[in-house]
This record gives C-alpha cells, sequence and structure tokens, in this order.
C-alpha cells in the first residue's frame, strides 16, 4: 500500500505565510558584512529563480545603488543560514515537497563584497488529483435555503482545480472564496477548512474542503457607536446605512461594505467602520454596528504648485477653506482659491524680452455651496459662483461662471449631475504688442480686439468609478459621460450640442501589483447649430501632462498663425534669398481649439521601489475642425490623427505622484490644420527646442512632417498620474 501521509494547515499555515511574506528585501541595520555584489540561484525549472528572491531576506546590491533611491545590500551570515531554510520552506509551499538546497557557496570579490551561489534540487511538484467537498448538503434543508444556482456558485471558477499544482496561497484563496461566498449568501457565522492527503508515492493530493455553513441569518437592526456629544444625528447615519442594509434581507458582507462607503461618503467623519453584531440564534437575525468617528468640521488647506512645459509655464498658490456643517444639517460651504503668474512660452523668455511673450497674473475664485439630503436621502443640491482671469496661448480672458445642480448618487461608485450653467467672459486675442488673433477665430461675433462671450447650457454628467485608488489607481475601470446643449434663454449666444465620453481601465499583475496596465479612451464632439461658429471656450484642445503627451500644452489644435520673422544680418537688416525673396526664420502659430477630440492611451508602469516607478507608453491624439461625426468629419487613424511613444519616472509621494514624461512623436500622418493656406511649414520640428528649420517653402501639410509646425518632442513635469 502506497505510504499516505495527512498534512493539516490550520493555524500554522497562516503564521507561515505571514514569515514569508513579510521578509524584507534589504536589511535595516548598519552593515557589517561585505557587499552582495551578485545573488545566483541555479536548478529553478518551474519556480522562478526571482520570486524565492523576493521571500528571503539576502539580497544582491541593485545597479542604481549610486543615486539617492538605492542603497547597497550587506552579507549577513546569520541572515543567509536562515535564508537556506526559507528557500526550502517556500518550495514546500509551492507544492515542492522533496525540494532541497543541495550546495550553497560564498565567494569572496575582492576585499568589501561576495557573490552568493546557491543550487536547489526541486524534485517533483504535488499534483491535486481531485477536490472533495463535504457539508454542503445543509444549504438544500430549511424554508431558508438558496437557490439551486445559488448553490452552484458556491464552487465555481474556485482558484485551485484538479490538474493544478497544490500551493498552500491558492489553497488558503480557496477556503476564503469559498467563506466570502457563503457570507454573501446569509452564512454569517459559516466556517470552512480542511485537509490535504497527499501520496508520497504518487505525489497526488485530494484536498478535502469542510464546509460547515450553519444558519442563514437576515439583517437586523442598525445600531450606532459615536462620539460622547456629536454633531451628526444618529439618524442620518442610520439612513445612509439603510441605503446598502435592507432589515430582513439576507445577510451579505458586500452590504456591509456598501453601507461603510455610504457612511464615509457624508464627509464628516475621519474614521467608519461597519461590522455585523453578535448574530441573534433564536430568530436568525444580525444587528449591523456602525462605529463613527466625527472629523474637524471646519478644515483649512494651502499649497503650490508650478505647471512646465514648452508653450506655457505657470507658478501658484492654492486655498481651499471648508465648512461641513454650515448652519447644521450637514450642509457644505467651500471657499477655493488660486492665484498664480503665468508665462507664454516660458519664464526665460520673459527675461530675455523675447517677441511674442506674454506674462500675466491669474487667478480664480470659488465658492461652493451643498445641501445633503434634497428632497431624498441619495440627492444633494449644488451649486458654485467662480470669478476667474486667465492667460491662454491665443487669447486672454476674465470672467466668471455659475452652476447649479443636484447630484444623485445611488451607489458609492456611480453619480448622475444635472446642471445648469451660465458662463460670461471677455476674450482678449492680443498676443503680442503688434499681433493680435482675429475675433472671429475666437468665435466672437463681432470684429473688435475685445468681446463679451455668454454661454448659457444644460448639462448631463454620468460618472462610474470603480478605480480602487482615484490618486494612484492600480485597479478597476472608470466611466464618464457628460452632454451640453447650448443656447437660448438666459443670455445664451452659442447653440450647440457637445459630448464627451471617458473610458479608463486598470489592471495589475504580483503580489505588490509592480505591473499595472492602464488603458484611456477619450473622445468629444462639439456640433454648432446650422454649422455655425463655435466659441473657443468650448473647443478642445489636446496635448500636455494629462493629454497626448506627444504635444505639449494645447498645442494638439488646429492653428492660426502670428506674424513671420526673418534673418536679419549683424546690422538688423532683412537677408535676402537669390530671387530677392526675404529668408524666413520663424513663424509661430497659437492653437485656437477644434470641434471634435480622439485621444487614447496604454500605459505600462512598472514599480522599481516603494517610492520610485517606471512608466513607458503610447499616446494617441486628434483634434478636428469638424465635429467628429458627419461629412467632413476627421478620419481616426487618418492623416490628422497623431502617435507618441515615450517612457517616465514616478516618485510616489502622499500628495500623489511626481511625474517626468518624455515623449517621441512618430512621423507617421501630416501637419496640423493652419488657417492661413499661404503659411510655410518647417521643414524640420527637431526636439525640445534645436533643430527646428524653415529652409523650405512648403506650404502643404500633406508634404510636412507630422504634427508640424509642433516639435517631434515633448517634456512633461507634473504632479499625479497620467490618468
Amino acid at each position: 500500500m502506497a505510504d499516505v501521509r495527512l498534512l493539516r494547515f490550520r493555524s500554522a499555515v497562516p503564521l507561515a505565510l505571514a514569515v514569508l511574506l513579510t521578509a524584507c528585501a534589504t536589511t535595516s541595520n548598519p552593515p557589517t558584512g561585505p557587499k552582495v555584489k551578485s545573488l545566483d540561484i541555479e536548478g529553478t525549472k518551474q519556480v522562478k529563480a526571482g520570486d524565492i528572491k523576493d521571500r528571503i531576506l539576502t539580497s544582491s546590491t541593485p545597479w542604481y545603488a549610486f543615486w539617492p533611491f538605492g542603497k547597497a545590500h550587506y552579507f549577513d551570515t546569520n541572515a543567509w543560514q536562515a535564508d537556506l531554510r526559507r528557500i526550502e520552506r517556500f518550495y514546500q509551499a509551492e507544492g515542492f515537497y522533496q525540494a532541497q538546497v543541495e550546495s550553497n557557496e560564498v565567494l569572496p570579490e575582492g576585499d568589501d563584497a561576495v557573490r552568493l551561489r546557491v543550487v536547489v534540487n526541486e524534485g517533483a511538484p504535488t499534483v491535486i488529483d481531485r477536490i472533495e467537498p463535504h457539508g454542503l448538503e445543509s444549504l438544500s434543508q430549511g424554508p431558508d435555503q438558496p437557490s439551486p444556482r445559488e448553490r452552484e456558485r458556491l464552487m465555481e471558477e474556485l482558484p485551485m482545480k484538479p490538474g493544478d499544482v497544490f500551493r498552500e496561497e491558492t489553497w488558503a484563496a480557496t477556503k476564503d472564496l469559498v467563506l466570502q461566498r457563503l457570507k454573501d449568501l446569509g452564512y454569517a457565522e459559516a466556517e470552512v477548512g480542511g485537509e490535504v492527503r497527499v501520496d508520497v508515492a504518487t505525489q497526488q493530493a485530494v484536498v478535502d474542503l469542510q464546509i460547515a455553513p450553519g444558519l442563514r441569518y437576515r439583517f437586523g437592526n442598525i445600531f450606532i457607536a459615536t462620539d460622547a456629544n456629536p454633531q451628526v444625528p444618529p439618524r442620518r447615519i442610520i439612513e445612509q446605512a439603510q441605503g446598502a442594509v435592507h432589515k430582513g434581507a439576507f445577510f451579505s458582507e458586500a452590504a456591509l461594505a456598501e453601507a461603510q462607503a455610504r457612511v464615509f461618503r457624508m464627509g464628516v467623519f475621519g474614521a467608519v467602520k461597519v461590522n455585523r453584531g453578535a448574530p441573534d440564534r433564536q430568530n436568525a437575525t444580525v444587528p449591523v454596528v456602525v462605529d463613527v468617528r466625527e472629523s474637524p468640521f471646519r478644515s483649512l488647506r494651502l499649497g503650490g504648485g508650478i505647471g512646465v512645459d514648452a508653450a506655457r509655464q505657470e507658478g501658484r498658490v492654492l486655498g481651499e477653506w471648508t465648512h461641513r456643517n454650515f448652519r447644521g444639517g450637514l450642509r457644505r460651504l467651500t471657499l477655493r482659491g488660486r492665484l498664480g503668474y503665468a508665462f507664454i512660452p516660458s519664464v526665460l523668455a520673459t527675461l530675455r524680452n523675447e517677441q511674442g511673450n506674454q506674462h500675466e497674473p491669474v487667478f480664480s475664485f470659488t465658492t461652493e455651496f451643498e445641501q445633503p439630503r434634497f428632497l431624498f436621502r441619495d440627492l444633494a443640491l449644488q451649486a458654485s459662483v467662480t470669478a476667474e482671469r486667465g492667460l491662454q496661448q491665443a487669447y486672454k480672458f476674465y470672467g466668471g461662471y455659475l452652476k447649479t445642480g443636484v447630484i444623485w448618487t445611488p451607489h458609492p461608485s456611480f453619480s448622475v449631475f444635472p446642471s445648469y450653467n451660465l458662463q460670461l467672459y471677455r476674450l482678449t486675442g492680443q498676443v503680442s504688442l503688434d499681433e493680435s488673433v482675429p475675433p472671429i477665430t475666437l468665435g466672437c461675433r463681432n470684429t473688435e480686439e475685445t468681446c463679451d462671450q455668454a454661454l448659457s447650457f444644460l448639462e448631463l454628467a454620468f460618472a462610474w468609478d470603480r478605480r480602487d485608488d482615484r490618486t494612484e489607481p492600480r485597479a478597476g475601470y472608470y466611466v464618464g459621460f457628460s452632454i451640453q446643449k447650448g443656447g437660448p434663454p438666459f443670455f445664451g449666444q452659442y447653440t450647440y450640442v457637445r459630448l464627451l465620453p471617458d473610458l479608463r481601465y486598470y489592471y495589475s499583475i504580483g503580489e505588490k501589483k509592480d505591473l499595472t496596465l492602464a488603458v484611456k479612451v477619450r473622445a468629444g464632439t462639439l456640433d454648432p447649430a446650422g454649422g455655425g461658429q463655435s466659441s473657443i471656450v468650448t473647443r478642445f484642445f489636446s496635448g500636455g501632462a494629462t493629454a497626448m503627451r506627444g504635444f505639449n500644452g494645447q498645442r494638439l489644435s488646429p492653428m492660426t498663425p502670428l506674424a513671420p520673422t526673418y534673418k536679419k544680418d549683424d546690422d538688423g537688416n532683412v537677408l535676402l534669398d537669390a530671387n530677392g525673396n526675404p529668408i524666413l526664420d520663424s513663424w509661430d502659430t497659437v492653437p485656437v481649439g477644434g470641434n471634435s477630440l480622439f485621444e487614447s492611451s496604454v500605459e505600462l508602469r512598472y514599480l522599481l521601489t516603494d517610492s520610485l516607478m517606471l512608466a513607458v507608453f503610447y499616446d494617441s491624439g486628434l483634434v478636428g475642425t469638424e465635429a467628429l461625426f458627419g461629412k467632413n468629419a476627421p478620419k481616426l487613424f487618418g492623416p490628422e490623427h497623431y502617435h507618441a511613444v515615450g517612457a517616465g519616472l514616478r516618485y510616489l509621494t502622499v500628495v500623489g505622484p511626481i511625474r517626468l514624461d518624455i515623449a517621441r512623436r512618430l512621423n507617421i500622418g501630416r501637419g496640423l490644420p493652419v488657417s492661413d493656406p499661404g503659411y510655410i511649414y518647417p521643414s524640420s520640428g527637431g526636439c525640445l527646442g534645436f533643430g527646428r528649420k524653415f529652409d523650405k517653402a512648403s506650404t502643404s501639410a500633406d508634404a510636412a512632417y507630422a504634427g508640424a509646425p509642433e516639435g517631434l518632442c515633448a517634456v512633461h513635469i507634473s504632479i499625479g498620474e497620467a490618468f
């Protein structure tokens, strides 16, 4: 008879896994031994050497140890001996119970370094023969039994299945998943355990899954645990929790999680925890306990920032004051301000007093009021008034806007926001002392240099946000969509429809989510009524750190030219060519926006250290003069759809990643549309301000390089992820 070994994984397994998974990558004590030059693990065939290195204390010195983000790793004899035992234990956790460390060597490398070499013999893995669940038969008994389909789902798509190599991690995950499914069916006191029988001779394992469902419970009353003298009435907390936890419904931990999110979203608590209370076995009910701690109802936040690219630079200070219980009832009053100074194209151009430079103070001040529970629980009234002054490449402006509407949030991840908006602006197209953008290009109804624009529109915005973290997302997705209908009444000068969908997806692999795939698709179309002129305020622009990174800020756009400049000799005389024509030195343009938009991005982010991340990306973008749909609509992947590749670094901080991205546009497509048919495109765009040439008199966008007259490279420095 074959030798059969019975393995019981109960409290020992979580403890062993915790020891393995919390093993550090480096020592924290002052170095006493030599530097570890290299660590080689030989004999690995079915288990990756890198996975083994992640579980042991000793590690080799990384190549980037010379800079501030890295440091040397040192050899410790005691840690090394413990690591050899960890290697064998890790193999056991991976299902290789016969694995052994056959030999190890510590080879001196000079006077202050060593090379480490380990040889392992993996042996044969243990394979799962079958999984035998016990205890499910009790689920088909009693008046409150789950449906047959609900019972079937308990054992569907488990982490382990027959034919797989038995791994302790997947065994623990399987039990946790079955337990979670039972609790979501109402079995609040369910227990899931089991044992694994391994035939040493055949290396086959039989998994006995022991299931004890217990009673099926329904939700009972909701109780509140709060501060001694709370300002938030408990009934308001109960009301929010009841949006997910319904008395008499079957118990579900998913409902508890949603209730916790709902209470926290009230915005007045520093900590929220929703748990089940002690079950009432006689009545088969479970009370719910909501434990909250109120945060300060008034807060003040101050900060600053900069925005830097080749087309526009800005320094700014920020401030925000919030009262979360303004005149009672959890009404929220927020005063938000931004004060800065903007430079076009750069601070250096202003200091040199170069032709075409602009610099002005800019500001934005907003007062926002929110009334929760407007008419019913999940509806809030929101109104805001903003005054602002800004400087863009094609115009400067001052004015303000009013926004009022209601936000319906039936689920913590889903919101619907219908609103009415009124925007009043005075635009000036003067971009230098002797150059201005034509008023018609800005969408003005008159021909004066300064024009007033009034936009009155209704907007309906939807958002479904399932990202795990809104600042540094690594898993989940986001779906957004807004539609604007502009026109009279209330002073509206422009009649139009504007659509803007936004899709984002994130997926990570690795225990620490080291590698993240991020995908974004964003599109927009602006359709003026009767084919009329649109206002530059409503048009689309792309380019910049959070858009198509192959262009600088707002530089992916239809353009209008400024006055050309010509080459001069040392005496200031214009140079002429052989035909007597002045020799063109430069011909700058400013973006004026378009009626269509398409952006896509695929980015891979890899976590090098706890604070440093590497990213590579592909971006594409299109901004067309016509709407996205129609007879003259721009074509996706056509000549006006541009593409770029790039790489970047992110330094992770508490306020978000500090990001540096460098992008290179691919020479696929034609030049950007320029309003003057006589505009001469540069023959070479160069990179980062170097190499731009106007040595050919070509006025054809088709003959120009992709994205001309913009340079082929762009550098972006910002705070926060690109999306």
